[in-house]
């Protein structure tokens, strides 16, 4: 990976200074040393960098335009970094100033509510766009009743943004001024040597618990489930999510790219954006496997819009959205039929959602709203949740749940963390993949299971 961070004469870039800002792991509290933010209930890991006190100090928010660094990714140093990019423009982070492990998204936002009320600002830039200034990145799990991991949500120490044509960068502390230790980041290295394994079920099983979820709607116990598979991928050395990131990036560059505690993704599909007062979700079901053949691709793409099983599919994750948006916005608008969304290695079935946000719900109160989706869990919400639990043998984690960052302001992207994997915490050489298929009547476990592994095919990828 080249660095256009760097000027010809080896200099950073003017206006920023390029800075590491990890906390290391023996620098954090220890067990039983959690802080509690907003009460008992909510556990905090605070780093030392910024402070270890128990209660919050204000924090100081500082914002100044800057000139364009290229690369967002070659910013980033190995350890603590965050992304979210779509087209090369977005947001990168690094550092950590505090983090929440909330229980619910509905806790984190109330947590983010309070923590915004008592921050200072200094913003030295015209009109900023959402994202500048204080904000969060954050990612949540899929069901926390079924799941041994956690939820965070992250403020780094330093956000670097190019959104709407301008750029800034935001540095965020408990000490004005307090700047982000000034160090170079190093080159992403390729993972070697890489290997995969069955993750919680092979495929001979997974195809069997689908014949199964089948069978039960089949029986009326539900109308649509969606089971996910997981395989396990080991590299001879670290897996560096800067690596994984950039070939994401570079690949898939109309999705989400994001790298969030260890999940890293690029996702098609928009749980909820609120911005400037409006709220949109792109809606995804209904998938085909494409050919590379362009004229080929063309047949498949009509095939796939008249095809029945998969508009089912998708009707059910279109009125899951509509209807849980509905309390929160007004003038809604949904399509009358979907559109088919051309990705590299897919083609989905889409609808674009749009509304108008009621006044002061902010995005992550809209994503607690939203998840899960039928696109994601299956209809009914509580049946499809509880079949899920009982074949997919896997704990989901952070797979299919909300992804994204949050402002200040409330506005924010929460996609659904799709075409991702989970590194491992205890083994740095070891990442876990998803993917996952929407069942309906009409679904054949052979077809399921190709489309699994297409959905695999852009992490699969990014590892090589």
């Amino acid at each position: 990976m080249s660095d256009p961070s760097r000027a010809r004469d080896g200099e950073p870039l003017r206006g920023l200074s390029l800075g590491a800002g990890d906390c290391e792991s023996n620098h954090k509290m220890g067990p039983g040393m959690q802080g509690g933010l907003v009460g008992p209930r909510t556990a905090v890991t605070l780093c030392p960098v910024t402070w270890s006190a128990p209660d919050p100090p204000r924090l100081h928010v500082w914002t100044r335009a800057v000139d364009d660094p290229g690369s967002l990714l070659a910013l980033l140093p190995p350890k603590d970094s965050y992304v979210w990019l779509r087209h090369g423009d977005g947001l990168v982070g690094w550092g950590e100033v505090v983090r929440l492990k909330p229980a619910s998204i509905a806790e984190a936002a109330e947590w983010w509510a309070d923590l915004v009320a008592h921050v200072e600002v200094t913003a030295e830039l015209d009109d900023p766009p959402a994202g500048a200034g204080l904000m969060a990145f954050g990612s949540f799990l899929f069901d926390p009743a079924n799941s041994a991991g956690r939820s965070s949500l992250i403020v780094p120490q330093r956000v670097v943004g190019r959104r709407h044509g301008q750029v800034w960068v935001t540095d965020i502390g408990p000490v004005p001024g307090d700047g982000v230790e000034t160090s170079r980041p190093t080159l992403a290295e390729r993972p070697r040597n890489v290997s995969f394994a069955d993750g919680g079920l092979s495929g001979p099983e997974w195809e069997t618990a689908v014949a199964e979820a089948v069978r039960r709607i089949g029986d009326g116990k539900l109308e649509k489930v969606v089971l996910a598979r997981d395989l396990l991928a080991f590299a001879e050395n670290d897996i560096d999510p800067r690596w994984l990131a950039a070939r994401l990036t570079e690949n898939y560059s109309q999705c989400w790219t994001y790298v969030v505690d260890g999940l890293v993704g690029a996702t098609p599909e928009m749980l909820v954006k609120r911005e400037a007062g409006l709220a949109t979700s792109r809606v995804l079901a209904g998938t085909i496997r494409r050919s590379g053949d362009d004229d080929h691709d063309l047949n498949l793409a009509a095939a796939l819009a008249r095809s029945s099983k998969d508009l089912e599919e998708h009707e059910y994750a279109v009125r899951s959205v509509a209807r849980s948006l509905a309390p929160y916005c007004s003038g809604m608008n949904v399509p009358d039929a979907p559109y088919v969304l051309q990705l590299p290695n897919v083609l989905h079935l889409a609808t674009d959602i749009t509304a108008v946000a009621d006044k002061g719900v902010a995005s992550l109160a809209l994503a607690a709203a939203l998840h899960p989706t039928a696109a994601v869990c299956g209809t009914p919400t509580v049946n499809a949740r509880s079949l899920i639990a009982e074949l997919e043998h896997l704990d989901r984690e952070r797979y299919a749940g909300p992804v994204g960052w949050i402002d200040a302001n409330g506005d924010g992207e929460w996609a659904i963390a799709l075409r991702c994997g989970q590194l491992s915490e205890t083994d740095p050489h070891q990442i876990r993949l998803f993917a996952g298929c929407g069942i309906v009547a009409g679904s054949d476990p052979a077809a399921e299971w190709a489309e699994a592994n297409a959905k695999l095919i852009p992490m699969r990828d990014s590892l090589g």
